[in-house]
């Protein structure tokens, strides 16, 4: 068997933004790959086989990741390696991705949700408004030296740079003609109980992160398409509000936790993947467990009856038997008939005999 390795984007933190895809790649996985400082360990514990291996990149090198990849290319193991968000973004997915395949892996890329969308359903705000900005630019966090000429085009930006320097943003989009009135969004740890978003302005940002203490990596959104809305009140008047008819599935959300809801709908394909993955596991080669002694044959099933015969079998079997029956129905009919004939030749020739024996 060939050994597989999915890069799974595990999405922005929460363990229930992950996609129903990679949740199942999780379950079947012999191997876990994933760094605790952009994955949160309950992603993992929720989805993985009570006995997948779990390697932590944050405390081997990248050498050790590449005898795990060959490894796995030898005994074929299922390895799942886990990027924050989407494998796409900020991943550093080309150069894994082509590691593997010159290993002969199989490789596969579950795409996952982006910080970039979870910031912005977090505000409830399109960052490609129409009517003010069509076009969305990702930036990684090296590359803050372009930001001025981004900037000058007037889109919505999403930066991913260190908290630290973001005096070194904030000059950059100044020189690109951003005014100092220009809305942020800073976003970290977003979807996570612990997360924090804050609006504020291209002036105030440094501020904002000083007394938020974000010194790590972070999301900054900029541009006009995330200024609020001047909030008023739209009067409903008196027409009857009208209700939706829930659900079952919403019914049985409101007996249920929310999660306990939402994973339940996913829980028996996780159950039978982890089992099937399982099974062989045990009989890989390598395992410290010494390996089962054979069982002993069982008796042969006793007989079963005849099973039926195919129906086109049957339909010539029937019309084969009908052909007999019509050919013995018409015999009996031919002899039949010749029987009275035969008896009355007989009984004149009895008649002849007698009556030349009497003279």
């Amino acid at each position: 068997m060939t050994g597989r390795v999915t890069f799974v984007g595990a999405g922005p933190g929460a363990a229930d933004l992950i996609t129903l895809r990679g949740a199942r790649r999780i379950a079947e996985a012999d191997v876990v790959v994933w760094a605790p400082s952009v994955v949160e360990a309950e992603c993992v514990r929720e989805h993985a086989r009570p006995d997948a291996e779990l390697l932590d990149l944050s405390r081997v090198p990248e050498s050790e990741v590449l005898d795990l990849y060959r490894r796995a290319s030898a005994s074929g193991l299922r390895v799942v390696r886990l990027h924050a968000g989407d494998p796409a973004l900020w991943g550093g997915l080309r150069e894994q991705h082509e590691t593997c395949r010159k290993l002969g892996l199989e490789t596969e890329v579950v795409p996952g949700v982006s910080a970039v969308s979870a910031a912005g359903a977090s505000i409830g705000r399109e960052l490609t408004g129409s009517e003010v900005a069509q076009s969305l630019v990702l930036t990684a966090p090296e590359g803050d030296e372009h930001l001025a000429g981004f900037a000058a085009h007037g889109a919505t930006m999403a930066i991913s740079a260190s908290g630290a320097r973001t005096g070194r943003v904030v000059e950059r989009l100044r020189e690109g003609g951003y005014p100092d009135d220009t809305p942020v969004v800073v976003a970290y740890k977003v979807s996570l109980p612990d997360e924090t978003v804050a609006r504020t302005t291209l002036g105030g940002l440094e501020a904002c992160v000083k007394e938020h203490k974000l010194y790590r990596t972070t999301l900054f959104l900029v541009g006009e398409a995330l200024k609020e809305p001047a909030t008023r009140r739209t009067p409903i008047g008196d027409e009857p509000v009208r209700r939706s008819r829930p659900s079952k599935w919403a019914m049985r959300a409101s007996r249920d936790s929310a999660s306990v809801a939402a994973w339940s709908a996913v829980h028996d394909w996780q159950e039978t993947a982890r089992a099937r993955r399982a099974a062989p596991a045990k009989a890989r080669p390598g395992d410290d467990e010494p390996a089962p002694a054979p069982e002993a044959a069982e008796p042969a099933p006793a007989a079963s009856p005849a099973e039926p015969e195919p129906k086109a079998t049957v339909a010539a079997a029937k019309r084969k038997s009908t052909g007999v029956q019509a050919s013995a129905v018409q015999t009996n009919a031919v002899q039949a008939g010749a029987a009275p004939r035969r008896a009355a030749k007989k009984s004149a020739a009895a008649r002849a005999r007698r009556a030349k024996s009497a003279d």
